[in-house]
């Protein structure tokens, strides 16, 4: 079950019908969190839910499950192209934007992130997936395992993180803004760098 695909099937198809997440969530019988969590792939849905926003969509539920019949083998993108992913409703400082969100079968799952200055302090997170980040513009704090292991990146600079290895990021001192590419290994349903 591709989630981020089905998350976004979802959102695309409630906009182009000029439906609200409270007017798709009235309709399907699901709470509004529940519906913005899906949106968000922030949950794994039962095939029965599924079922139920295919219903309230009025598409049919083989529309998730559906893959070309003739791989894509290339396409091309570019970063400001992305569909922004609403994430903790911009809590912290954070915008995330899905590339090559429209490439069925990928096994690699690429965002741009921005960061902007927060009062709230992310804590650590550990992903199921590996992880591939490279600083575009800013300068962040990247910690690993704790506070004390602190890297202070700048632009062009990567970070590889396997799965499990629990980290946070964190805008530097004096700076305002940053501007990463991060890819997840497929696995990652969750993103929360």
């Amino acid at each position: 079950m591709d989630l981020l695909r089905i998350a976004q099937l979802v959102r695309q198809t409630r906009k182009q019908q000029g439906m609200t997440v409270e007017a798709l969530a009235d309709k399907s019988g699901f709470s509004k969190t529940y519906v913005s969590r899906l949106e968000n792939f922030r949950i794994t849905p039962s095939i029965k839910s599924l079922s139920k926003i295919a219903d309230a969509l009025g598409i049919q539920m083989s529309t998730f499950f559906e893959t070309s019949s003739e791989p894509t083998q290339y396409m091309t993108g570019h970063l400001d192209e992305g569909e922004e992913i609403e994430r903790n409703g911009g809590k912290y400082g954070m915008k995330y934007h899905a590339l090559a969100f429209n490439k069925p079968e990928r096994k690699l799952n690429p965002f741009v992130v921005e960061y902007h200055r927060s009062d709230e302090k992310r804590g650590f997170l550990a992903h199921d997936s590996e992880e591939f980040f490279v600083l575009l513009e800013g300068e962040l704090e990247f910690l690993v395992y704790d506070d004390e292991n602190c890297t202070l990146m700048s632009p062009s600079q990567t970070f590889y993180l396997s799965d499990g290895v629990p980290h946070r990021v964190q805008l530097a001192e004096g700076c305002d803004y940053a501007k990463a590419l991060i890819v997840y290994s497929k696995e990652e349903a969750k993103v929360e760098s």
